[in-house]
């Protein structure tokens, strides 16, 4: 690293892309010779003052003594700046002796001197922190080292860290002024803290172990504290008080570090890691804040590779990777900083070199910080991210996947009940459906086609599908193109069944006219909220019998008064996972809104839940769903997977009443996580449970019209259900959910859905 030789090629030189391995191998020789003409200068500097010579002159007095004494120039430096260091300065200690000594002019003393050199000059504290760790620290047995820097107010932000997790760099990342002890003491006294069996008992600290060693060195800058080092050994070990001179001796560099470390990059260390263990193209994007255009402040592997090498003056230009694309990128990149909200696009055009022309496919641009974003794309096709994206706009579905260079066509069952085919018949590629399409809807169909494969992007499209008896079904296609290279080789997709909701469309459209025709009347907004929602969660008659044993009853009874009809719905769903979904929910407030905002949320529900996605992630994207289109309204919810492999219960709660566990006779409430309604706070992390169940278990869910009374408190209304449930124990799921309405205590006149779920 401090010699001034041509680059080595890397080992792994045939395992990356050849240009890609240049690229490495010249970043690290450049940041070589920045670390060796970094000592040269300090050397030729204390030679200038000591023998008052112009710098010119020094430094080739420097080269003079290197040729006489047969060292290189670097270990001519390093004694010649270890020499002022003596006077006063730090020291170093040889690990394979007993003693310590200042720098001097031994091998050791001059690898010290290069380390400490090479920190100086590091890009970032996190390159600082693992220069000084392996060249420095690992000698005496260290494995970790984490440099925090005082900002305002007294807080501790991590600038630098090594030998550490990302996910360990992230929970220590931001520290308060109230800081925990023992490092508070260390910050406060100004005097190094040994802790050779760990931090006494209830101190916490980062490490392996609670009783591994640690080392706590406040870093002192012009007099005043300006951070902390804390040294970290993987077993408790004495730090004797030759361990203890060297560490303090060659942690003051970590102060010089400290000075040119930028507060407002806490982050990118981390991201920087996180980027680089992906496995596709990403990078780091630095938007300055401003309208000016978004700088690259880094690549991984992947992104490098596929980007090829730039000059160096270039490399961190948007425009010089993305001549094509840069605007649309620094544009997503200052949305995403702006709002806090991932931004996406299924594809952007070639990427900017003609002689390179990957796509830039699903990409994904992500905040990450006040000044920061994260953009991140594929450059082949992935069939499940394609059909993913493509079941996410629909509610209930059937997946499709078309081969177009000579392969098979594929349909999961559910595709096969959308067009009333057997599964014995062999499925009809999406090229192959004009003879099924009706005649007035081909040019919907050529147009989806030409979009996919001429346009090479996603669409979606209705179309009148005429079934093999006779009768017609309106189905939705949402196809997205799976691409190699610039060639479209395939598509995949869903198609879904909106025969129901067209119908549904219709009706909303015929009201609303009349609506507007009579001046928006209450009475009738609320005649049509009743009949919208008895037309959209139906009362479900007799049983269901699902996948594993289970046996379903559900009942919807409206309000009794047509000014209380609310946003009750339930849904209980067989999933193509084999799982089974079990859903209730309530949308505050009555009325038209509220009616229409259930519409959104069981429909968004349902489409999401075919993601295979958990309960908490549902309800996470549920949330978001709330607060973009319920107009401020919230709602509470229980959404619940149900798997018959292992009878277990995933759930996740979003306020809502705690569902019942009937077992062996007695009924119990089934705990939930204490998380927020929907729509209350946006990126919102919900939780979830599991709870196993038996054979013979009845799970109960419900809204809050079975139980509330005007004057009485929850908790006496649920006390009242677990009795009514207990007494009813012995019931069928139909009975038990018909008795519990016809004796439910709730006397608010508000809607009521429940739903038992008994194993059978």
């Amino acid at each position: 690293m401090t010699g001034s030789a041509a680059p080595a090629e890397p080992p792994y030189g045939a395992l990356v892309d050849p240009g890609f391995a240049a690229l490495i191998a010249e970043n690290r020789w450049l940041r070589g010779r920045l670390a060796h003409r970094h000592l040269l200068d300090l050397a030729a500097g204390v030679l200038a003052a000591q023998m008052r010579l112009s710098t010119s002159d020094a430094a080739e007095h420097l080269t003079a003594l290197a040729e006489a004494t047969g060292l290189s120039v670097a270990d001519i430096a390093a004694d010649v700046v270890n020499a002022v260091a003596a006077d006063g300065g730090p020291t170093v200690a040889d690990p394979t002796t007993d003693g310590a000594r200042p720098f001097g002019r031994t091998a050791e003393d001059r690898r010290a001197r290069r380390t400490a050199a090479e920190a100086e000059t590091a890009y970032t504290g996190h390159e600082a922190a693992r220069t000084l760790l392996h060249g420095g620290l690992a000698p005496f047995g260290a494995d970790s080292l984490w440099l925090w820097q005082r900002v305002d107010h007294g807080c501790l932000l991590l600038v630098g860290c090594a030998g550490v997790g990302a996910a360990e760099a992230a929970a220590w990342q931001w520290l308060p002024p109230a800081v925990p002890e023992p490092l508070r003491t260390a910050l406060a006294e100004g005097t190094p803290l040994w802790l050779e069996e760990g931090p006494a008992a209830g101190h916490l600290l980062p490490g392996p172990s609670p009783h591994a060693a640690r080392a706590l060195l406040p870093l002192i800058r012009r007099g005043k504290p300006v951070g902390l080092a804390l040294i970290g050994w993987p077993h408790p070990r004495p730090l004797d008080a030759t361990v203890r001179r060297a560490l303090t001796g060659l942690l003051e560099v970590a102060s010089t570090v400290l000075d040119t470390a930028d507060p407002a990059r806490p982050g990118v260390p981390v991201l920087v890691d996180v980027l680089d263990s992906l496995a596709h193209p990403a990078l780091l994007l630095h938007t300055h804040g401003t309208t000016e255009e978004p700088t690259v402040d880094h690549l991984n592997d992947e992104a490098a590779a596929v980007l090829g090498s730039l000059p160096r003056e270039d490399r961190g230009s948007l425009l010089g990777h993305f001549p094509l694309v840069h605007s649309d990128l620094a544009r997503m990149a200052r949305r995403a900083v702006a709002t806090a909200r991932v931004q996406r696009a299924a594809r952007l055009p070639v990427l900017a070199r003609p002689e390179e022309p990957a796509p830039l496919l699903d990409v994904r641009v992500l905040p990450a910080g006040e000044d920061r974003a994260v953009a991140m794309w594929h450059t082949v096709a992935d069939p499940g991210i394609a059909a993913a994206r493509a079941t996410a706009r629909l509610q209930s579905v059937g997946t499709f996947q078309d081969s177009l260079t000579g392969g098979d066509t594929f349909w999961s069952e559910q595709a096969y009940g959308v067009f009333g085919m057997d599964r014995e018949e062999p499925p009809v590629p999406l090229l192959g459906l004009r003879g099924r399409v009706h005649r007035d809807d081909g040019d919907a169909l050529t147009d989806l086609l030409r979009t996919l494969t001429e346009r090479q992007t996603g669409g979606q499209a209705v179309l009148r599908i005429l079934l093999p008896g006779g009768a017609m079904r309106h189905v939705r296609v949402a196809a997205e193109p799976l691409i190699a290279g610039r060639t479209v080789t395939g598509i995949a997709g869903v198609y879904q069944d909106v025969s129901d909701s067209r119908r549904t469309e219709a009706a909303l459209t015929a009201t609303y006219d009349h609506l507007t025709a009579l001046h928006h009347q209450a009475e009738t907004r609320h005649q049509l909220a009743l009949q919208l929602q008895r037309a959209i969660v139906p009362e479900v008659p007799g049983f269901m019998e699902l996948p594993g044993s289970l046996v379903v009853a559900v009942r919807y009874r409206p309000a009794t008064e047509e000014y209380r009809v609310g946003g009750d719905w339930y849904d209980v769903l067989a999933l193509p996972t084999g799982k089974i979904l079990v859903a209730v929910g309530d949308i505050a407030g009555h009325g038209i809104d509220s009616v229409t905002g259930m519409v959104a949320l069981r429909n968004a529900q349902r489409a999401l839940a075919f993601t295979g996605e958990s309960p908490r992630r549902l309800m996470g994207w549920l949330n978001e769903v709330t607060l973009r289109t319920g107009g401020g309204t919230t709602a509470t919810a229980v959404c619940a997977l149900y798997d018959p492999q292992d009878h277990a219960l995933l759930w996740s709660s979003a306020g809502h009443l705690p569902m019942m566990l009937l077992r062996d006779g007695r009924a119990r409430l089934l705990d939930p996580p204490q998380d927020i309604l929907l729509g209350a706070v946006s990126s919102f992390a919900y939780r979830e449970r599991r709870t196993g169940l038996h054979h013979g278990d009845t799970l109960l869910l419900y809204t809050d019209g079975l139980i509330e009374r005007r004057h009485h408190g929850l908790d006496e209304g649920l006390a009242r259900l677990a009795a009514e449930v207990e007494r009813l124990a012995d019931r069928s799921p139909e009975r038990l959910v018909d008795e519990l309405l016809t004796t439910a205590t709730g006397d608010t006149d508000d809607d009521t859905s429940l739903v038992a779920v008994r194993v059978g």
